[in-house]
C-alpha cells in the first residue's frame, strides 16, 4: 500500500494531495487510515511531524465523499489550543477544495465573534473544528446539531487531559451522541493514558476503543541536531541575543515556560534590534492569528512563545527551536523539540540551561536516546568547548 488510493482514500482527495505533491502516505497513515476507514475507534501515538492530522482527516472525509446528503455536521475535531485548531481547520478546508459537494469546515474557538459563528452554523459545515469548551457551548445551545455526527477527533489528547482542560473535555464527551467513531491521537500517549481515556468514555465507546502505538522513526535522533549552552538564569535573554546574532537562523521558535518571561525577552530583543514577535495565551484571537501568520510566512524570523505553540502546530521550515528553560517532563521537551526537523527536513534544537537544568537534560538525553552536543558562544561565534582558545579554557 504505497499510494493513498490503496488505503481507500477517495479519488477527489487523492487528486488534491497529488496537486500538493503528496502521493506517498507516511507510516502512521498506512497504519491508521485503513482502521478508521473500517469504522474502528482508535487511540494512536506517533512522533511529531509524522502526519497524524492526515491520518484521521483523510478517512473521515473519504467516508463523507460518497454521501449525497449535505447540510449536516458529520465530523467534530477538538484541539487544546487556538493555534492548533486553526491549523487543522486550514488543512481540512484545503482538502475540501475539490470535494464532490460544496462542503466547508468551520472554526469555533473562544474569543471569536459569537454572531459570526452562529451565522456559520445556519448552513452547517461538514467539519466543526475548535476548542472543547466552545464546541460544547454550541452543542448545548442547539445551534450545532449532532444528529448527523459520526466521527469525533480528539487531537493532542495528553494536553486535553491536563488539569486545566480536563473538565472541558469531559463536558464535550457528555454531549456527544452515542455510537460515534473516535480518532484520538498524540505524540506521547501510552498504556496508562489509554486507560484514562477509556475511563472517560461511555462503556460501549470504551469497549470499542483500540490502542495503536507506532514505532518511533527516530526523528529527534536522525533529523534534529541538539545543542546545549550553559546560561545563568539572569543572563539567559542576553545569551539568546548573542546566539541569534551568531547563528542568524532563518526561522526560529523560542520557548519560555512563563508568559511573563517570554514577553520580557521579546521586548529586550526588539530593543536590541532583533525583529521578533511574542505569542502567549493572554492575547486575543486576532492578535494571535496575526503573529502566527507573519511567522508562518517568514515576515517575522523569531517567534517567542510560551507552550501555546508547543503542541501540534506544523509551521513549515522552522530551522531552529530554542528552549530557554527545561523541566523534567519528557513530553513537553519532545513536543517543543519536534517543531523542527519535520516532513523529511533537518533542524537544530537548542537548550539554554543552568546547572540544574543541564542535569535534567542529561537524564532526558539518556531517556530519549538523543545526543546533545555542548556549545559555547565566544567572539560572536558558536564553538565546541574544545575549540575555545586555550588561554580561555
Amino acid at each position: 500500500m504505497n499510494l493513498f488510493a490503496d488505503l481507500g482514500v477517495s479519488e477527489e482527495l487523492c487528486g488534491t494531495l497529488a496537486a500538493r505533491g503528496i502521493e506517498t502516505p507516511t507510516a502512521v497513515q498506512k497504519k491508521i487510515i485503513p482502521l478508521l476507514m473500517e469504522g474502528k475507534s482508535v487511540v494512536f501515538r506517533s512522533e511529531t511531524g509524522t502526519g497524524k492530522t492526515f491520518a484521521y482527516l483523510l478517512p473521515a472525509l473519504s467516508r463523507c465523499a460518497a454521501e449525497t446528503q449535505s447540510g449536516r455536521v458529520r465530523i467534530l475535531i477538538a484541539a487544546p489550543t487556538h493555534e492548533l485548531a486553526s491549523q487543522i481547520k486550514r488543512e481540512t478546508s484545503a482538502l475540501l477544495e475539490n470535494f464532490p459537494r460544496k462542503e466547508k469546515a468551520a472554526l469555533f474557538i473562544g474569543g471569536a465573534s459569537w454572531k459570526r459563528q452562529r451565522e456559520m452554523l445556519k448552513k452547517p459545515p461538514l467539519a466543526a473544528v475548535g476548542g472543547p469548551a466552545r464546541l460544547t457551548e454550541w452543542i448545548r445551545s442547539g445551534n450545532l446539531k449532532t444528529g448527523g455526527l459520526f466521527f469525533v477527533v480528539l487531537d493532542e489528547i495528553d494536553r486535553l487531559l491536563k488539569k486545566e482542560n480536563r473538565d472541558e473535555l469531559q463536558a464535550l464527551l457528555a454531549v456527544l451522541p452515542a455510537g460515534v467513531q473516535f480518532a484520538i491521537c498524540s505524540a506521547t500517549v501510552n498504556e496508562k493514558r489509554f486507560a484514562e481515556i477509556r475511563s472517560l468514555l461511555p462503556p460501549d465507546a470504551a469497549q470499542r476503543l483500540q490502542l495503536e502505538i507506532l514505532p518511533d522513526e527516530g526523528i529527534l535522533q536522525k533529523s534534529v541536531t541538539h545543542w546545549a549552552f550553559f546560561a545563568e538564569q539572569r543572563k539567559k535573554t542576553e545569551e539568546l541575543r548573542k546566539f541569534l546574532h551568531a547563528a542568524k537562523p532563518e526561522k526560529s521558535l523560542v520557548f519560555f515556560s512563563s508568559t511573563e518571561r517570554a514577553q520580557r525577552a521579546a521586548e529586550k530583543l526588539r530593543l536590541a534590534g532583533i525583529p521578533c514577535a511574542c505569542l502567549v495565551s493572554g492575547m486575543d484571537k486576532i492578535a494571535r492569528k496575526s503573529v502566527t501568520d507573519r511567522f508562518r510566512t517568514g515576515k517575522i524570523p523569531v517567534l517567542i512563545t510560551s507552550d501555546v505553540a508547543g503542541r501540534g502546530m506544523d509551521i513549515p521550515d522552522i530551522t531552529h527551536v530554542i528552549q530557554m528553560d527545561i523541566g523534567s517532563e519528557a513530553d513537553v521537551f519532545v513536543h517543543r523539540a519536534g517543531r523542527t526537523g519535520r516532513a523529511g527536513k533537518t533542524g537544530i534544537h537548542v537548550v539554554f540551561g543552568d546547572e540544574f537544568e543541564l542535569r535534567r537534560l542529561a537524564v532526558l538525553e539518556k531517556q530519549l536516546g538523543i545526543t546533545v552536543y555542548p556549545k559555547i558562544l565566544w567572539g560572536g561565534k558558536i564553538l565546541r568547548p574544545e575549540d575555545l582558545p586555550s588561554e580561555n579554557q
